[in-house]
């Protein structure tokens, strides 16, 4: 296969903008794959912190590189050294590499790494919105042949980042899920709930078609779309006691002290979506009722890994939960719908 020597790519330059370029592409060096990529999809991040204006500080720093972090490809070159992958693999990419020496890269979360030169995919470096990407051939894990490159892109993180929070819940069949904003992660948070055993999946989501979609996926038991009916439908749910686990996939203020409040007694709490503050009477919401408050951020390499297998085995697919596909030429209105909030998961994929 003969590789062409330039490709189209997508950049953020900031204030809701799109930038299209064509750059070299890149060629592997040790220890390195190149990917041709077949799907990459958007993640609220990319939203928040970038795409509307440069708002990251550290992790989140975006440093004018191609944008998205949630890849899958197929491999088409090997860097030297590279003996864990063949040219003709179908790969979902965990996005971020570490140093690889530090504590969280030692037991495979690179996503808390530290050093200077931890670099996230569409941050950092080069990510998805282009033709090839370069990484990490450790960072690379096989699909399995029942999921396609889309359910690979939102594993990538979205996926991987609700299955960290779940894990981090230790959700199980003794647990009533209770999962606030039903956007892409929310969606994820209540799909994989229900495999790992949650009995009965209360959602909120103000948005009606997010809410709509959620209903028609079959994923919730019950869905809340005013934030004042929530406190019924939850004691109608629980008698009264309140969920064991809840999840904030929000990141809104209201809703993070709302999951706090509906946590059983000796429950979990779990808060995934970014940004923003929460004040609460620690007294009555956390000590009283001898809950856990826990902060959940990606997924590790491992538990990635563990996912795409477990999805195989439950014949899931969470490409269920996209609603809009465009092509890269079209990543101009890609971006923006998924900046207006009322969609499911929005991807770009290639032929």
């Amino acid at each position: 296969m003969t590789l062409p020597v330039q490709m189209g790519g997508v950049r953020l330059p900031g204030d809701s903008t799109v930038e299209h370029v064509t750059v070299d592409v890149p060629a592997p060096g040790h220890g390195q794959v190149l990917l041709r990529m077949r799907a990459s999809s958007i993640c609220g991040s990319d939203i928040r912190a970038i795409y509307r204006e440069h708002l990251g500080h550290g992790a989140e720093a975006y440093q004018g590189v191609i944008a998205g972090h949630e890849p899958a490809g197929e491999v088409v070159e090997l860097g030297p050294g590279v003996t864990t992958l063949e040219v003709g693999d179908r790969v979902a990419v965990y996005h971020i590499t570490g140093c690889g020496s530090c504590d969280e890269c030692r037991i495979g979360y690179p996503i808390g790494c530290t050093s200077p030169s931890r670099a996230a995919h569409g941050w950092q470096r080069d990510g998805g919105h282009a033709d090839y990407m370069l990484a990490e051939a450790i960072s690379c894990l096989r699909l399995p042949d029942s999921l396609s490159y889309v359910d690979g892109a939102l594993v990538s993180c979205g996926f991987g980042t609700a299955y960290e929070g779940l894990l981090r819940g230790k959700v199980s069949g003794r647990d009533r899920l209770l999962v606030k904003g039903l956007g892409p992660v929310g969606l994820a948070a209540a799909m994989l709930g229900r495999h790992l055993g949650a009995s009965t999946i209360i959602g909120l989501e103000p948005n009606a078609e997010r809410a709509s979609l959620a209903t028609q996926l079959d994923l919730v038991d019950v869905v809340v779309t005013n934030p004042d009916d929530l406190a019924a439908a939850v004691g109608d749910a629980t008698e009264g006691r309140g969920c064991e686990v809840t999840m904030d996939c929000s990141g809104h203020p209201a809703a993070r002290h709302a999951a706090l409040e509906h946590t059983a007694t000796r429950g979990r709490c779990v808060m995934v979506g970014e940004g923003g503050r929460i004040d609460f009477a620690v007294s009555d919401l956390l000590i009283h009722k001898q809950a856990s408050l826990l902060g959940s951020w990606v997924s590790s390499l491992g538990h990635m890994a563990e996912l795409l297998d477990l999805l195989d085995r439950w014949g899931e697919r969470p490409e269920r939960v996209v609603t809009h596909r465009f092509s890269l030429a079209d990543a101009g209105e890609a971006y923006a719908v998924a900046a207006e909030g009322a969609s499911g998961k929005v991807v770009i994929e290639w032929d």
